[in-house]
């Protein structure tokens, strides 16, 4: 995933709204990559995207949600939910991918800074839970219902636990690396949870 911070380079005339977001979120997302959180304004999102500062506070209430919702347009597909009829396979292939986009992308520097600035930003909180953590969330539970309604799953679990006790475990290891956050490690949950760690 590389990244660029040049100005976004455009043709004459005004642009539609919908381009002017679209550019902007580009431009919020790639410069949180590249700089991080500490150095990123709505002043240099503005300046990169062409647009005005007065045009960005409009639509976002806070630096620290207009930084969310551009990580999370140039992240979003990579963390698109996959749906073999496999449930196994499915959940192994998107925490592999979320443990590459962790470790091994500038989005996984990223994130321990956005968690950590929304203790203090109530937008940049309320927009991570509206536009980054439900979203995904429900996209989980939505793969463990279909699992269940397919009889590959027992009908009696809960499909939040299973998300906090999968996606869960790869933030701490994210968060508080005293162990690495690896795809064995991903492997390893999906396994231990579908199988038990109980003695027959």
């Amino acid at each position: 995933m590389t990244q660029s911070t040049e100005p976004i380079r455009r043709g004459r005339g005004r642009r539609p709204a919908d381009q002017v977001r679209r550019e902007v979120l580009r431009a919020a997302g790639e410069l949180l990559l590249a700089e991080g959180m500490a150095a990123f304004t709505i002043e240099k999102v503005a300046a990169l995207a062409g647009a005005s500062r007065v045009t960005l506070h409009k639509w976002w209430p806070s630096r620290g949600a207009l930084a969310l919702e551009g990580y999370f347009s140039v992240v979003g597909p990579t963390l698109a939910f996959p749906d073999t009829g496999d449930i196994a396979a499915d959940l192994t292939a998107q925490l592999r991918a979320f443990v590459h986009l962790m470790r091994d992308t500038p989005a996984g520097r990223v994130m321990p800074e956005l968690i950590g600035q929304s203790q203090t930003d109530p937008e940049l909180a309320r927009a991570y839970r509206e536009r980054y953590s439900a979203p995904r969330r429900e996209l989980a539970v939505q793969a463990l219902e279909r699992a269940k309604r397919r009889g590959r799953l027992r009908a009696d679990i809960d499909p939040e636990v299973v998300v906090d006790q999968l996606w869960g475990a790869c933030y701490h290891r994210l968060l508080i690396p005293d162990q690495p956050l690896t795809e064995e490690f991903a492997e390893a949950l999906v396994k231990n949870l579908l199988t038990g760690i109980g003695l027959p």
